[in-house]
């Protein structure tokens, strides 16, 4: 990965001078607990995709100042000389909980939480979300293509769309989590172990006197599921023609192809392909589309039946698409001194963007059938169990509030570092695609949806909202 992040410099300026006056007034060494969560989900969705962690706490464990940034900020002419030497022996060294990659996560509720001294919570701010929201924010999005598809098969082709290297390769993995099946990125593939695939380019083709000729040459090169881009000049007079030619030299030595289709219409094209393949004796002979596809597009062509095996998504996927960004926040929640804990939060005139006070969990609440039916952020010391009337109250403070008897009860947030190390046992890339897709299944299907999604439920406890009222009181009597 790129190793920019792994340099404490990877920080907002800011961080670094409030760092400064921490240590000034001899409070830098307090314990503090900030939380990382969003506001709303990206592209309007009713649900989103956690990912990043993996590479936030590798990036963690390295994150240092070497000497020319130390000199660096020296030549600024804002930092004290003892602050500078004090930053020599800077490492990360707090706990981190979270809850898993892979995971189902909704609005407000605390994803992760930094437990740390003050200048090394505040520090790595600048990382978490950087890190957090942008691979949460394609993971989402690849989900929500890989549902569209119908759980088939989606290939990530965005590296030439990427934002910078380090967003192609963010990109790749965060996909991989929600549901893409392999990346045309072949550093992706080395560094995370993702299968890498590919087919040919319009370049190859036209690269040969003819069509066919190209096809060939291909085909002798690659003879074990050769794929033919068949739109370089005409899909329906030429290309398909050609790929079939050169498919019966295949299925000779009983090999499969396939086709690819970058441009036009694709709900015709692939019929007529399809169409061509079947009546030449290729009913096996698979049909790969690409150029310029969402999960908007591509779900129209599955409820039309248009006769496509695999997706390549590029664009839409790794930059986001419509949405730009994840809206990724980081807040102090406590702050620890002389063994007296304080809960702490921000009062907004905008009820939505007042933040939940103290050290918290979150605890997801399942009926009968195993759906889910509830999140429930707590306070530290709060354990809802199973079976229990658990009265759930709206975030944001109001009126509304309800009774609901859980039939299972899970914990989301699991200690993932401790004492600046990883905890043995984190799941693989692998695994956390595989825990996304079991986790999906958890809800039900108004909650997926791509347009008006039922909106999940994302309650608080009855003492979280009486920490939080009551703090709210004191500062709107004290400012």
């Amino acid at each position: 990965m790129n190793k920019t992040i792994n340099n404490a410099l990877f920080t907002d300026f800011y961080e670094l001078t409030m760092a400064q006056g921490y240590w000034k007034r001899g409070i830098n060494d307090h314990t503090v607990a900030f939380d990382y969560f969003f506001r709303r989900q990206p592209f309007g969705g009713g649900y989103a995709v956690f990912a990043g962690l993996g590479t936030l706490l590798d990036a963690l464990a390295r994150f240092r100042f070497c000497a020319d940034d130390l000199e660096y900020l020296d030549s600024l002419g804002l930092f004290d000389q003892g602050f500078l030497e004090y930053l020599e022996t800077f490492k990360f060294n707090g706990n981190i909980l979270s809850a898993r990659e892979g995971e189902i996560v909704f609005p407000q509720e605390p994803l992760v939480r930094v437990e740390a001294d003050l200048v090394q919570a505040q520090i790595v701010e600048g990382l978490v979300l950087n890190t957090l929201n942008f691979q949460s924010l394609i993971a989402t999005k690849a989900a929500r293509i890989w549902l569209a598809s119908g759980k088939g098969t989606v290939m990530e082709f965005g590296l030439r769309r990427a934002q910078g290297g380090d967003g192609a390769m963010s990109a790749s993995r965060a996909a991989f989590i929600g549901g893409a099946y392999g990346t045309s990125n072949s550093l992706a593939g080395k560094v995370f172990g993702i299968p890498v695939l590919g087919t040919m380019a319009h370049s190859w083709v036209m690269s040969f006197p003819t069509e066919l000729e190209s096809f060939k040459a291909y085909a002798d090169i690659y003879p074990k599921g050769a794929v033919f881009l068949i739109d370089t000049y005409n899909t329906l007079e030429s290309g398909i023609n050609n790929a079939i030619k050169v498919g019966r030299d295949l299925a000779k030595n009983e090999h499969n192809f396939g086709v690819r289709l970058d441009s036009g219409d694709m709900d015709y094209l692939t019929r007529k392909v399809r169409q061509k393949l079947d009546e030449a004796g290729f009913p096996e002979a698979s049909i790969v589309v690409s150029n310029e596809l969402d999960e908007m597009i591509i779900e129209h062509l599955v409820a039309s039946k248009a006769p496509i095996d695999t997706w390549g998504v590029g664009t839409k996927l790794v930059t986001g698409g419509e949405d730009a960004a994840f809206t990724g926040v980081y807040k102090l929640a406590a702050m620890m001194s002389e063994g007296i804990e304080k809960a702490v939060m921000k009062v907004s005139d905008n009820p939505d963007k007042s933040t939940n006070p103290g050290r918290k969990r979150v605890y997801r609440l399942f009926d009968d059938a195993s759906m889910a039916r509830l999140d429930i952020i707590t306070l530290e010391d709060e354990v809802p169990k199973a079976q229990d009337n658990l009265v759930a109250h709206h975030p944001a403070g109001d009126y509304r509030r309800l009774t609901i008897t859980p039939s299972k009860v899970e914990p989301l947030l699991t200690e993932v570092m401790k004492a600046g190390e990883n905890v043995k046992g984190l799941p693989s890339l692998i695994e956390s695609q595989a825990y996304m897709a079991s986790r999906l299944e958890n809800f039900d299907s108004t909650y997926l949806r791509l347009l008006n999604p039922h909106i999940y439920k994302v309650s608080v406890t009855e003492k979280l909202k009486e920490l939080k009222l009551g703090l709210i009181k004191k500062y709107l009597r004290s400012h």
